[in-house]
């Protein structure tokens, strides 16, 4: 009997659908609320790069005098240096304010809209830092820096 085949599925293009939101507060990162939700502020559209926000594994040799082969097995879980990279607004109001140095937060990556059923990814992050890369030719921008804090919850489903 063969395997079973995946159901059928629809790719999509990431700049029309990722979402960055920026929560105050979550009570329970592995079941965000809508309330939460709806309390944040919505980035995306001042988004202009992101860097990390990825989660891995380490993984730790187990070796066996009787084998050839070391096996390995998964060892500590860790969060890579994460960034955003915005766009700074002449006025003066833009993600500074929203993300000053030192505060603690939440950030949700919603890989596909913010659409209840589909999936997101919850970061607790402290604001590490704010970089400022003028260029000649270009609007201006600040890279915020974060510190990703615990363990991210991963592929929380978005409530409706």
């Amino acid at each position: 009997m063969p395997a079973t085949l995946i159901p059928a599925f629809t790719p999509y293009y990431t700049k029309e659908n990722l979402k960055w939101i920026i929560a105050p507060s979550i009570a329970n990162k592995a079941s965000v609320l809508r309330a939460e939700i709806n309390a944040s502020t919505d980035i995306s559209p001042i988004v202009a790069d992101w860097d990390g926000w990825d989660v891995t594994s380490n993984f730790v040799d187990v070796p066996n005098v009787n084998r050839r082969f070391t096996p390995k097995i998964p060892g500590s879980i860790e969060a890579s240096d994460s960034s955003l990279t915005t766009y700074l607004n002449k006025a003066g109001t833009d993600a500074r304010q929203l993300l000053p140095r030192d505060a603690a937060m939440w950030v949700l990556r919603m890989d596909a809209q913010d659409v209840g059923g589909r999936l997101m990814d919850v970061f607790p992050v402290t604001v590490a830092s704010h970089s400022k890369p003028f260029e000649i030719d270009g609007s201006p921008m600040v890279v915020i820096s974060f510190a990703i804090t615990d363990e991210p919850a991963e592929n929380v489903v978005i409530p409706a």
